[in-house]
């Protein structure tokens, strides 16, 4: 595999977390498309937790709380949205984690190329360079690699090449952001995040898009319709593949569906906390179902669509209430075989004990019988019973 431009690794770090505290919930999420990113500005998952008397807090709120549990999950309070790539990581080599519901959202993967090249499909690829890059954060889950490997593989399978047919330029990167200064400041609300880093046009989102321009390669992966479109508006550079445009649903799970995980502590001492969790995302998911176009909205300050109306086109046929549905369950088994058969995990596991639905089903039975009471109280003369208390009339 040839070498693209080397940068040096970064050394060992240490990781910081706040002392545990069972009053404490921390949640951390990735900028997609998902109900934690929509309740960020909404803060009904908040109002949840202050039912049962317990703060809840974005991640980097505590300037003692580093980035990295965000990969690695080393805090029994923190529930994580996002990704579906690190938590595979974290379940099969780290720790044990509980997978608490899921979202399906992005759609495939395109080969981007420059715009003025000689190059309209996969073929013209045959005997070019295709980048490929390489976090050197030997911390964190290398989920941009994943991506654009599997998607690599599968597009070149489509149209009848391997990997023998186009050559495999590695870039390495330092992917040390997380360790700035001006990064590791508290942060209230994901968003923040954006307004230190300019993060639709931050390259280091998008590692080889310089070395595409540069002539370095010929093409590169990136994620359908989201940074697609952001290259595009560059004028500079196309996309001659996309897999969104398939109708084979198994080529559309390049990093997702996005999923919620806690740990096997939380899940086993404090089950609570998990259900109360789930309770704001079924919430602020039916309403962002019913309310679009006010979600695009919010999540356009922190996805990588091009502007609010691309992030409504990105997001208007997701539904954004977590769920545990058979064909997720198949994308994230998808996800981890092909982790696993490329050398991103050591250890395999069963993706349907990873599963607890439990948390969910309960999530919904406490909102459904909250829904029950308000709209009923008014109308008895006192307090109704529970839907499960049964009865009969006559």
């Amino acid at each position: 595999m040839a070498k693209g431009i080397l940068a040096e690794e970064p050394k060992g770090k240490t990781h910081s977390t706040v002392p545990l505290n069972w009053k404490e919930v921390y949640y951390t999420n990735c900028p997609l498309v998902s109900a934690s990113n929509v309740d960020q500005e909404l803060g009904w998952t908040r109002e949840e937790y202050k039912k049962i008397g317990v703060q809840y807090a974005f991640l980097r709120s505590r300037r003692e709380n580093d980035w990295y549990p965000h990969y690695i999950h080393n805090m029994d309070n923190l529930i994580r949205f996002g990704g579906l790539t690190p938590p595979i990581q974290v379940h099969a080599d780290i720790r044990r984690t509980r997978l608490l519901g899921m979202t399906q959202v992005y759609e495939g993967g395109c080969m981007m190329v420059r715009s003025r090249d000689d190059i309209y499909r996969m073929v013209d690829l045959r005997g070019k360079k295709i980048g490929l890059s390489k976090s050197l954060n030997t911390i964190k889950m290398d989920w941009w690699r994943f991506q654009e490997e599997q998607g690599i593989e599968l597009m070149l399978r489509l149209n009848g090449l391997t990997r023998k047919d186009v050559e495999i330029v590695e870039f390495p990167y330092p992917d040390d952001w997380y360790d700035k200064p001006e990064m590791l400041d508290p942060m209230e609300n994901p968003s923040e995040t954006w307004l230190k880093r300019d993060h639709k046009h931050d390259l280091a989102f998008r590692p080889l898009e310089t070395a595409l321009l540069k002539g370095v390669v010929d093409a590169i992966f990136t994620q359908s319709k989201v940074t697609q479109h952001l290259m595009e508006a560059t004028g500079k550079l196309k996309a001659i593949e996309d897999l969104s445009r398939y109708p084979d649903w198994t080529l559309q799970v390049t990093n997702v569906p996005a999923v919620i995980t806690c740990t096997d502590v939380m899940a086993e001492k404090h089950p609570e906390l998990a259900v109360t969790f789930l309770k704001g995302m079924i919430k602020v998911g039916r309403w962002s179902n019913e309310h679009k176009h006010a979600a695009a909205a919010i999540l356009d300050k922190q996805t990588f669509y091009l502007d609010v109306e691309d992030t409504y086109r990105g997001m208007k046929d997701v539904d954004l209430v977590p769920n545990l549905s058979a064909q997720n369950m198949a994308s994230v088994e998808i996800g981890k075989d092909f982790m696993l058969s490329h050398g991103y995990i050591k250890n395999d596991f069963d993706v349907t004990k990873w599963a607890a639905p439990e948390f969910l089903e309960q999530a919904a039975r406490e909102l459904l019988e909250e829904e029950w009471k308000k709209k009923t109280t008014d109308r008895l003369p006192q307090t109704a019973a529970t839907l499960a208390s049964g009865g009969r009339i006559g």
